[in-house]
């Protein structure tokens, strides 16, 4: 560990600190190269969106540009540090973008006194960007910064606490009950958590097709239910108007546990408890809320996700965020709605149930993957979900009625 450590300071320190630069996309050799970029050539361009704001798109990078923006109110699992410290996470976002969709992202830190101030910031310079990227901001504070953002910016803004994690979590739940023989709306589901993530994966399987009543939620003080007067406004959606108050009497026969909490919270006692054929999401990171090979020594019939890159069946944002945003860029889709979010989940779990190319067994550095239990949803290294998913949500979006311009002609072929 003391060497990952090393490596990993290293890697972020070397040959030049941080993970992302600028780089010219034009000509700038000569005199004339700089009289056209800047004074006097850049007047032209500046009066044409001058007398038609859309041709900022024709002239500058705003079309393929996405701002990575947090606060550092709840960075990974380590809690309130502040903007300064979030920001190699969020050179590290920008670089995903790059590496999977060909976005150009530049992360933003932005230091506030009430979250009124950092909504002000963030809409006073989102026309710069062609979309907005928020990220590590604790609740309840998010649902609230994000809701005003999407109503005040013209162009999306996503948070992927949020959204990326209920996508990708949709979508293996989905092929993991297809695969264990049950459907969604009779599934009986544990929530280990209730914060922005736990409170939007419920909600888009919600949308999927789970039932409220069938999802028992729990935050530090046990089961949220009915008979609770300390809940705020995005807890009490998810109030169950039941007699259980332990996540034993939650899981007790339950079909899916899915765990956005913290690690080692879930025992093998409780595993045994859980309904035939169950499906445990323990998503905490790095350590997740149980080791896969305690569960599995309890239970034979069980599908297993973790965050974790070293065990089957990873529950990345990797998979949906980059290829949401290059679907809604490419259409200059004005936001990113449930039309899309869902259209994500379908495309990224058909592309599980598909042969996998040897080149992205080699990348993925495993021999073989076929879908089934240990395989419910694509590597992140599958080249194949970059034009899978923007596509589909590119379509999402048209057809949703959010998007300026129609599909590109070949477009991802």
């Amino acid at each position: 560990m003391t060497d990952f450590r090393q490596q990993a300071l290293d890697y972020h320190a070397f040959p030049t600190p941080g993970k992302i630069s600028v780089e010219l996309t034009t000509a700038a050799e000569t005199a004339h190269d700089l009289a056209l970029a800047y004074s006097p050539g850049v007047a032209e361009p500046v009066r044409e969106i001058a007398n038609n704001p859309d041709d900022v798109y024709k002239y500058t990078a705003k079309g393929n540009t996405v701002a990575v923006i947090t606060n550092g109110t709840a960075i990974l699992g380590l809690g309130n540090l502040g903007p300064l410290a979030s920001k190699p996470v969020m050179e590290g976002k920008s670089l995903l973008f790059k590496r999977f969709a060909g976005i150009d992202s530049i992360d933003i830190e932005v230091k506030h006194n009430t979250p009124e101030d950092f909504i002000n910031t963030v809409a006073s310079i989102a026309d710069t960007f062609g979309g907005i990227n928020l990220e590590d901001i604790k609740a309840p504070e998010c649902f609230v910064i994000e809701k005003a953002l999407k109503e005040r910016c013209k162009v999306p803004v996503f948070h992927d606490d949020q959204h990326g994690t209920a996508i990708v979590t949709a979508a293996g739940m989905l092929n993991a009950l297809e695969i264990q023989g049950k459907e969604i709306k009779n599934a009986r589901i544990a929530c280990l958590g209730a914060g922005a993530a736990a409170i939007a994966c419920m909600e888009l399987l919600i949308k999927c097709g789970a039932q409220r009543e069938n999802i028992y939620m729990h935050d530090t003080k046990g089961v949220i239910h009915t008979r609770r007067d300390d809940l705020n406004q995005y807890k009490t959606l998810f109030a169950n108007n039941t007699d259980k108050r332990t996540l034993e009497d939650s899981i007790d026969g339950a079909d899916v546990f899915v765990g956005v909490s913290g690690p080692n919270l879930l025992s093998p006692e409780l595993v045994k408890l859980m309904a035939p054929n169950p499906i445990i999401f323990a998503c905490s990171n790095p350590d997740p809320e149980i080791k896969p090979e305690l569960a599995h020594a309890v239970r034979d019939d069980l599908i297993m996700a973790t965050g974790r890159s070293d065990h089957p069946n990873q529950v990345n944002n990797v998979l949906c965020f980059p290829f949401i945003f290059r679907g809604a860029l490419d259409v200059r889709a004005r936001q990113i709605n449930d039309a899309m979010k869902i259209a994500a989940v379908h495309a990224i779990r058909k592309l599980a149930k598909e042969s996998v190319p040897e080149d992205v067994l080699k990348a993925s550095g495993v021999t073989a993957l076929t879908f089934g239990r240990d395989y419910i949803i694509p590597k992140p290294m599958d080249v194949r979900l970059k034009a899978n998913v923007a596509k589909a949500v590119a379509q999402a979006a048209i057809d949703s009625g959010v998007a300026a311009l129609p599909m590109p002609e070949n477009y991802m072929e």
